[in-house]
């Protein structure tokens, strides 16, 4: 079977461009499992890179250091940066003003990573607590970090400090995101079928339990207006959840295995997720409807094959900030970038036993984490986007499709409007 629909020549197919890697000296107990890199991400404002390199260790590193690194090539064209394990203190000295170099350890194996930052607009949702123990402030970074042992641990990422121990989930913390209003809300994704909304601004108190999965929760993924989540699980399950009454909106009939990651584009007008079942969906999170299928193995597996290992899992997907591309790692060892215009990869490369994906702020670089705990970066297919599609997300920012789909103008426009033209 080729992994392409026939009509599409593999070797046309652009070429990602490789810019560099992070690599982790190799010891004889990292053999073993427990060096993987499950997740990686990158800071709000830009200003840090975090992974989980493994063996209880983040990394996190001042994203411009890295840049400057990747400014540095090499012969061939490519860096590879072998970083320390940890230094003596777990931080790297630099002169004051900037960005600091951590190693932390979190004490046990790391799943999930997220950063979040405050908003000082953005209160507590816990209402009748008149004193607090942390007071965060808007210029403080924080990260969170989800452990085997169930537990969620809370960093300053300036400091490399703990500063919250949460302890509710009976099973592995698979996944983390923030809402992205400054309200440091943060929802936990388990293996105890449970997501778990916490308010950092109440000291980390536990707002709500989200129960509907009937087993795993691998991913989850806050709208950009953090008024919606989705999360995703094993049993072929994607729900949609609405987080200010923190309800059960719908869930989306589609996937024929586990779904293992999901991401809102940038407009909120789309939902992307990654199934084992090989296929990236791309859908109308307002309708519940499928907009447009990535195959990454072609024909598709029909429903009763899809189940099987088949070197076609898809991993992980992300969305990037132009709200254009798409990416998706596999387990044929592929990364592959889409165009919501197009059911065929713009651009590939080869990644071995990549697991996670994530792009930079800006869009311009995607960051991928493999089992080795090492990280790969390339750059990210360079277009312009049209004034249609500028003027579509603005649109879109604000408006649902129901909305969209009421506007008295012609037929074509409102299409557009409502991505149904992919």
């Amino acid at each position: 079977m080729a992994s392409f629909p026939d009509f599409v020549n593999e070797n046309e197919i652009g070429k990602a461009k490789f810019i560099g890697e992070l690599l982790v000296p190799v010891a004889p107990f990292d053999q073993k499992s427990g060096r993987e890199t499950w997740t990686v991400a990158f800071a709000p404002d830009g200003s840090y890179l975090a992974w989980s390199q493994g063996h209880r260790i983040v990394k996190l590193v001042p994203w411009s250091k890295c840049l400057k690194i990747f400014g540095e090539e090499g012969p061939n064209g490519v860096v590879s940066q072998h970083l320390p394990r940890q230094n003596i203190d777990g931080v790297t000295v630099v002169p004051d003003g900037e960005p600091r170099e951590h190693s932390i350890d979190c004490g046990d194996i790391v799943w999930g990573l997220a950063f979040g930052s405050s908003v000082p607009e953005k209160q507590s949702r816990c209402v009748n607590i008149e004193w607090h123990r942390f007071k965060f402030g808007q210029d403080q970074l924080l990260l969170a970090t989800g452990l085997n042992n169930g537990r969620i641990k809370i960093w300053d990422v300036y400091t490399g400090k703990l500063l919250l121990n949460l302890m509710d989930h009976t099973d592995i913390v698979r996944d983390l995101t923030f809402a992205p209003d400054g309200s440091l809300v943060l929802v936990s994704a388990s293996r105890d079928k449970t997501l778990r909304v916490w308010d950092l601004k109440d000291d980390g108190n536990m707002v709500k339990v989200l129960r509907g999965h009937q087993t795993w929760v691998y991913c989850s993924a806050f709208s950009p207006d953090s008024s919606v989540l989705c999360s995703v699980g094993a049993g072929k399950s994607v729900f949609l959840w609405d987080m200010d009454k923190y309800s059960l909106i719908r869930k989306l009939e589609g996937h024929h295995n586990d779904v293992v990651s999901c991401e809102f584009s940038p407009d909120g007008a789309l939902l992307a997720t990654a199934s084992y079942d090989t296929r990236v969906v791309v859908w109308d999170p307002y309708m519940g409807t499928k907009l447009l299928e990535l195959a990454h193995l072609f024909p598709p597996p029909s429903p009763i094959f899809a189940g099987g290992a088949n070197d076609r899992w898809v991993r992980s997907v992300a969305f990037c900030h132009d709200g254009r591309h798409i990416a998706s790692i596999t387990d044929d060892r592929m990364v592959r970038f889409w165009s919501i215009d197009d059911k065929s990869p713009q651009a590939i490369a080869p990644i071995t036993n990549g697991l996670c994906c994530a792009f930079s702020t800006d869009g311009s670089v995607l960051a991928a984490g493999s089992r080795d705990g090492s990280v790969h970066f390339w750059a990210s297919p360079k277009s312009i986007a049209s004034l249609q599609h500028l003027c579509r997300m603005a649109l879109r920012r604000v408006m649902p499709t129901q909305q969209v789909q009421a506007l008295p103008i012609p037929s074509q426009i409102r299409s557009y409007l409502s991505y149904q033209v992919l």
